[in-house]
């Protein structure tokens, strides 16, 4: 094994989260650092977006009277999230946003300077923010400049597969070699006394997902070193297109293009239309409303959300593939005209220009670029349809951590979407304000500590147990692809925003034998197959705990946020108690252990006084 010796803090993930963590960390004075990757151009904050992507922050403009305690409560009030955490993602909001323009992150500001704001969902106040589409990929190019300039070594071409903890903290970590895999499997230890994991969201999960294909998460490198989760239920799923993965949000559902879907034949059905026969303007207005209300939300199953589950219905029941043509309208336009809608999208197609006869005529007057976007990936909107599904997209749970980041175990970090600090339901742009906080946070506390101990030797049991792992996975000819398609239909088809009790008991046994089997499940044949073989094994151990994770809060909660739980026909109705609790989830070697917690309130008795605060900022920088 290759061991290379010997860093303060490692950060793994080239994504918005990490290189803000990276950048931060040298701000702060702490420069034995590296950042880790498999690929420097994968993941989903280089690869992912919407129609106009959203940046969530405190308000800096109008008179609106916006502060931190306000903010905090809206993210509080989201249930399932801790006080002192949303403070802290309040709190620090603003210096991360302004940090980021300072980099040239162009986020529009009117002639006297302030940052304009449009509400989001979940948002009482005009807290959004958006540079278009690419908001978080223009973040990360942003932020891996000023890591660059500062020479802060990017290891790229390694993928971690286990954290190396002993005596209750990190002391190093594990990685393949991807390029070297024909020496003792590429396997190489580096030496470091902090880690921050800002792998992002576990996407590897799911068969429908709007995660980018580059990008598959790592949450159980934090589960097999001890890390407690929380609240890993809470997901959101939307509308999105497959052939290219992007969100199908606000521009593109406000355009009101036609909904169909197309059997085996070829036969079309406007199949919004039929399910609202006796009424089928009221589709139209439903799927504008899914403009400002992407996410499948649970309590508007009746409304924008039924979309969702209409679309769910045709491709999961009737087996059909469903689109949405920009070229043409909902037949309910076409006989009536666009003054037939409700007087709210009217409205607000009239104040954008976008009163056009088609879809597309209405995309290209009120968001170009959202057009553009599919261009630049070979697809023309004025030409071809999209096919979409219901998609996996965002992750509101994961490692638990106090408001330092820090987990429970000494030295391991979380960062960005890897860390649970978001509630059941977020307003949108949350995300990407929380990968900026989490570098932030993460820098101030590290910077206040004392330096960290020399540098420590792999373990050579941990050595022993990777090679036997892989030894025992080879085979004669690979299963990898089959065997992750298979765990990923289930993942989408019984733990997705549709939740049936039964069911996801039944699949949950099938992911707890494949554990027990995995070594003969999944197989490789080549050695350039073993950081695959690593990633099927990370995504297993997470499907399991999400799933028992899952069944757990079903029962226990209900349907909330971004799921409907049923227990055979009938709907499992929400109980609100368990929006002042989280729901633990621990991973012990192929056990899972559930506990729950009340949330920690916000800190409302919090100290203000300037001169009090300013001898403790000093006394903390030593």
């Amino acid at each position: 094994m290759k061991i290379i010796h010997s860093y303060h803090t490692l950060i793994i993930g080239t994504g918005c989260a990490g290189y803000g963590a990276a950048d931060c960390l040298y701000n702060r004075g702490i420069r034995n650092i590296a950042v880790i990757t498999e690929n420097r151009l994968a993941g989903t904050s280089r690869n992912t977006g919407s129609d106009k992507q959203t940046y969530y922050k405190m308000s800096l403009s109008g008179n609106e009277g916006d502060c931190p305690a306000f903010m905090a409560q809206t993210l509080f009030d989201g249930g399932a999230m801790d006080g002192d955490t949303a403070l802290a993602e309040a709190a620090t909001s603003v210096k991360a946003y302004l940090k980021l323009e300072g980099l040239g992150v162009d986020f529009p500001q009117n002639e006297y300077g302030e940052f304009v704001g449009y509400k989001t969902d979940h948002d009482p106040y005009t807290r959004a923010s958006s540079v278009g589409p690419y908001t978080s990929k223009q973040m990360t190019e942003a932020l891996e400049k000023s890591v660059m300039e500062k020479n802060i070594p990017i290891l790229s071409g390694y993928q971690v597969v286990k954290l190396s903890v002993k005596d209750g903290a990190v002391n190093g970590v594990y990685a393949i070699s991807i390029n070297e895999t024909e020496t003792d499997y590429g396997l190489t230890f580096f030496s470091c006394r902090n880690v921050i994991v800002a792998t992002g969201g576990p996407a590897i999960l799911y068969r429908d997902s709007v995660y980018p294909v580059s990008h598959t998460g790592a949450s159980s490198l934090l589960l097999e070193a001890g890390v407690r989760f929380a609240n890993v239920a809470e997901w959101q799923y939307g509308i999105a297109s497959t052939k290219f993965r992007w969100n199908l949000s606000g521009t593109y559902q406000q355009v009101l293009p036609l909904y169909y879907s197309e059997d085996e034949d070829g036969n079309r059905y406007e199949f919004l239309a039929d399910a609202y026969a006796d009424n089928p303007v009221e589709a139209v207005n439903n799927v504008f409303l899914k403009g400002y209300q992407w996410p499948f939300d649970s309590k508007k199953a009746a409304r924008s959300s039924k979309i969702d589950l209409l679309v769910y219905h045709e491709i999961a029941v009737k087996k059909r593939k469903v689109f949405m043509d920009f070229r043409e309208n909902p037949t309910v336009i076409n006989q009536k005209g666009l003054s037939c809608i409700c007087e709210e999208a009217y409205t607000y197609l009239s104040k954008s220009g976008a009163l056009q006869d088609k879809p597309i005529d209405r995309l290209l007057a009120m968001n170009p670029k959202a057009y553009d976007l599919y261009r630049d990936h070979n697809i023309d909107l004025k030409n071809e349809p999209l096919q979409i599904a219901v998609c996996a997209q965002h992750n509101n749970g994961g490692a638990e951590v106090d408001i330092n980041y820090e987990t429970n175990i000494k030295g391991i970090f979380a960062a960005g979407e890897v860390a649970c600090t978001l509630g059941v339901i977020r307003p949108g742009g949350t995300a990407l304000n929380s990968c900026q906080v989490s570098g932030i946070r993460i820098a101030d506390y590290l910077s206040g500590q004392k330096a960290a101990a020399g540098a420590a030797e792999p373990e050579e049991a941990d050595i022993q147990s990777l090679r036997a792992f892989i030894m025992a996975s080879q085979a004669d000819s690979s299963t990898i692809r089959e065997f992750r398609y298979e765990m990923q239909s289930i993942m989408t088809e019984h733990f997705a925003f549709s939740r049936d009790i039964s069911a996801m008991e039944n699949n949950l046994n099938i992911f707890k034998k494949k554990w027990k089997t995995l070594c003969a499940c999944n197989r490789w044949q080549r050695s350039t197959q073993i950081p695959q073989l690593f990633k099927n094994r990370d995504m297993l151990i997470t499907q399991i705990v999400f799933a028992e994770n899952m069944l757990y809060s079903g029962k226990a909660a209900g349907s909330r946020g971004g799921a409907l739980v049923f227990s055979g026909d009938k709907e499992v109705t929400e109980d609100i108690a368990y929006r002042s609790k989280k729901i633990l989830t621990t991973w012990h070697t192929g056990d899972v252990a559930i506990t729950e917690r009340p949330v920690r309130p916000l800190p409302f008795d919090r100290n203000l006084w300037f001169e009090k605060v300013w001898k403790e900022h000093l006394q903390r920088r030593g």
